[in-house]
């Protein structure tokens, strides 16, 4: 039987992943119903969380660092009163506080505690939480120690102590109580920020401790969540019978990422030269020195170069 013959797309779709998708297993979904050549994510969510997802296909991949690099904005609710050996649901839970009591299997009440307190004390315990901090991994991370995965090592029974890193917190809020117990919160935050070891620490800082057990992510870098687009709404526009054209509506561009770093517009002559993997002398107004830079020709992405005493270098150029 011949091979169905893989669409040329480029660019991004904004998934919202649904709970119980492992990022890879969402990834290959999207990518098997537009039938892209390549594919990639930017950016890992767990199976239990929910949201933003950025799928870069065809040429888009070559710029998943930079989706990666962007701020991410996510909301979760912790359960307090325990902590559990993933700091969420998923796991058992290895430690309990004093400061809450069980009434029944299915919820926990504060003891001796008013929500004004609660409230006050949550306030109190966020003003740590903001900045450069200080964050461990959780042990059930994707995290390599000695070229295995720290989950991997978990889930052997083997003790994982990974190192505190520091990552960027820019703001963190309460925006909801849903119960006298568990607290919503939405954190604006940099890459490498575990939500989990932020809900872990802060349980922790407070006495309480605690769990996520809700868990979303609604922007990833330029990406929000007025541009995500779930499976099921995915797969009936690529069944449509214009669904070439539904997807042209939906797919932002490979330089959507690109916005916080220079563009170079070139002419025919020099963009030819770079196409072909030659360096271009610069001139005028350009700058002598960048580290990357967004090359355009023509209104279209050319590709990715650095420029270094007015030389302008390939990078990764897009095979448009």
């Amino acid at each position: 039987m011949a091979k169905r013959q893989r669409n040329q797309l480029h660019g991004w779709i904004v998934l919202d992943k649904p709970l119980g998708l492992t990022s890879t297993q969402a990834l290959g979904k999207v990518r098997w119903l537009v039938n892209a050549e390549k594919a990639g994510h930017g950016g890992t969510l767990d199976p239990l969380a929910s949201g933003l997802l950025p799928i870069a296909l065809g040429e888009a991949t070559k710029t998943i660092q930079w989706a990666m690099d962007g701020m991410k904005t996510y909301q979760f609710t912790v359960q307090w009163g325990s902590e559990t050996s993933t700091d969420d649901l998923e796991g058992k839970i290895v430690a309990t506080s004093n400061y809450f009591v069980s009434s029944n299997e299915n919820n926990v009440l504060p003891r001796s505690m008013s929500f004004a307190a609660m409230r006050q004390n949550v306030s109190a315990a966020l003003l740590s939480f903001h900045g450069a901090v200080q964050q461990r991994p959780p042990a059930y991370s994707a995290i390599k120690v000695d070229g295995e995965r720290a989950y991997d090592l978990a889930r052997a029974g083997e003790e994982v102590a990974l190192d505190a890193r520091t990552v960027q917190i820019d703001n963190l809020t309460v925006i909801d109580w849903p119960t006298p117990s568990q607290t919503t919160f939405e954190v604006v935050c940099g890459k490498g920020t575990y939500v989990r070891s932020i809900a872990r620490d802060l349980g922790r800082a407070l006495g309480w401790l605690g769990h996520v057990v809700m868990l979303r992510r609604l922007a990833v870098g330029p990406f929000r969540a007025a541009d995500m687009i779930s499976l099921e709404k995915l797969t009936e526009m690529v069944h449509s019978p214009a669904s070439e054209n539904s997807l042209s509506g939906i797919l932002r561009p490979i330089e959507s990422v690109l916005d916080g770093i220079p563009a170079l517009d070139l002419m025919d002559p020099d963009a030819q030269r770079l196409r072909h993997g030659q360096t271009v002398m610069l001139q005028g107004n350009a700058p002598l020195a960048a580290e990357v830079v967004l090359v355009r020709h023509d209104g279209r992405p050319l590709g990715l170069g650095s420029i270094e005493n007015g030389v302008l270098k390939p990078r990764r150029l897009f095979n448009l």
